[in-house]
């Protein structure tokens, strides 16, 4: 089964709150499921690059798991067009789309390795923090790394940014691959940089992750977290460094081994920090 139908499948057996926060560049629906209830209130997305769809089936993991303090709505397949692409291949876009896509990925028909959109855009680019001012940042549509035409271009960005802005949660985690490394900053100065620094801190000690900076990086939904709200923010990379992408299913024991209860310790300790243990 493909990771958009577990998805499906998922959200439509879910209990509790959950809504449909919009729909992708090809039409596909982009589910949410809250676990837990009052504060803090977080956001946790997975699934934004195409390529890392495996960490879809740890937003599963999560949500069966719970969270220790507060609530935390999840969205479990933030890029569904993309992550397609790269499991199933051309065949899971509309026909019509198909020979603009195989041009936009260099003539090849092979697109395990793509991350962008259904409209070839990266989506963890096309937030509106510093946008285009990235090292790797591309100025045309491919299968990775294109900012957009502008910010918040993508119907996918728009639906995390219309969620956040509903919502405005305490934090923001992001599951990505691959890496074993936590990211925390974006230019945080004065106490919120000891704040966010503590909490990526107890990120670490439950993924036994170590912190790592992309500091030549812009334009990612944790960049926007951080600037627009103040709020702390994260990105985890799962999955160890040196298998390729996409990360083969037998590699999501390994992830939940180790970022299973990262959702559950996180909110206890970012109650703590806001005063509320």
């Amino acid at each position: 089964m493909d990771i958009f139908k577990q998805t499906r499948r998922f959200f439509l057996s879910a209990a509790g709150e959950k809504r449909v926060i919009g729909r992708s560049f090809f039409g596909r629906e982009i589910y949410a499921v809250k676990i837990g209830s009052g504060a803090p209130v977080g956001i946790a997305q997975y699934a934004i690059h195409g390529r890392e769809y495996l960490t879809a089936r740890l937003a599963f993991h999560h949500f069966k798991r719970g969270v220790a303090a507060g609530s935390v709505w999840i969205v479990p397949l933030a890029n569904p067009d993309g992550a397609l692409l790269s499991q199933k291949g051309i065949c899971s876009a509309p026909e019509r789309a198909r020979k603009r896509l195989i041009g936009l990925n260099g003539g090849n028909k092979d697109f395990s390795l793509w991350k962008a959109n259904g409209n070839g855009v990266d989506l963890n680019v096309n937030f509106d923090a510093r946008w285009g001012e990235g090292k790797s940042n591309a100025r045309v549509p491919g299968s990775e790394n294109y900012v957009g035409e502008k910010p918040f271009s993508e119907p996918e960005t728009r639906a995390l940014k219309n969620i956040t802005e509903e919502i405005r949660p305490d934090y923001t985690v992001s599951f990505h691959t691959k890496g074993e490394e936590i990211y925390w900053r974006f230019y945080q100065t004065g106490m919120r940089t000891y704040r966010d620094y503590a909490l990526a801190k107890a990120l670490s000690c439950s993924t036994g992750y170590p912190l790592g900076d992309a500091a030549e990086s812009c334009g990612g939904y944790k960049d926007w977290c951080i600037e627009k709200f103040s709020i702390p923010a994260f990105t985890v990379e799962a999955g160890r460094d040196r298998l390729s992408h996409p990360l083969p299913e037998s590699e999501s024991r390994d992830i939940v081994k180790k970022c299973g209860e990262a959702l559950y310790d996180f909110s206890f300790a970012i109650k703590r920090a806001t005063g509320g243990v």
